[in-house]
């Protein structure tokens, strides 16, 4: 199936985001990457802001399909623990430096963050309370373990071998879902 060009060109400002950060996203350098002109992007997008806001909605997307894929369903057909699995799954195989900075970014900026909040929210939300019985309490370090090891892996630095991420990640996984016979899910 052919790409749309909105999508070519949202792709081609998350490439520049990650080789050059989010400063250099321009109409000329994403009219560049994408191999369009300037009017080409101007048709889609009105403004450098309406572009990176649709790289953020785009990018969340991206993000919700790989909890959707990895779980086999959708957040509101997933039991909890299969959503906190599918979460640690991705965590672990999805880090990038442009989705890092975005992140970032969003952090500040309501309409931004509302994005990648709402994916959150749907998937792994933050705790109600201030005290967590011992097995909410574990799940919710594992999904810190989870975010840790994301973070880790988007800061760029020396990344792990690709067999101990996916170590990692199946550890985490297993204690998530019990499967290894002992991790929360068990109790």
């Amino acid at each position: 199936m052919r790409q749309s060009k909105r999508t070519l060109i949202l792709d081609a400002a998350v490439q520049v985001v990650q080789r050059e950060g989010i400063a250099a996203v321009t109409f000329d350098s994403v009219a560049a990457q994408a191999e369009l002109t300037k009017g080409g992007l101007l048709y889609h997008f009105r403004s450098r802001e309406a572009l990176l806001e649709a790289v953020h909605e785009h990018l969340a997307h991206q993000w919700e399909s790989q909890l959707e894929q990895a779980a086999g369903t959708t957040a509101d057909h997933a039991g909890p623990r299969e959503r906190s699995a599918a979460y640690a799954a991705v965590c672990t195989t999805s880090a990038t430096r442009a989705e890092l900075l975005l992140l970032v970014e969003a952090a500040n900026d309501p309409t931004l963050s509302a994005y990648w909040e709402d994916v959150q929210n749907r998937w792994v939300p933050s705790p109600d309370s201030a005290e967590l019985p011992q097995a909410d309490l574990e799940d919710f370090v594992l999904r810190l373990a989870a975010d840790g090891l994301w973070l880790h892996e988007s800061i760029g630095g020396r990344p792990l071998d690709p067999r101990l991420c996916r170590q990692v990640a199946e550890y985490l996984i297993a204690a998530l879902t019990g499967s290894d016979g002992t991790g929360p899910a068990a109790g």
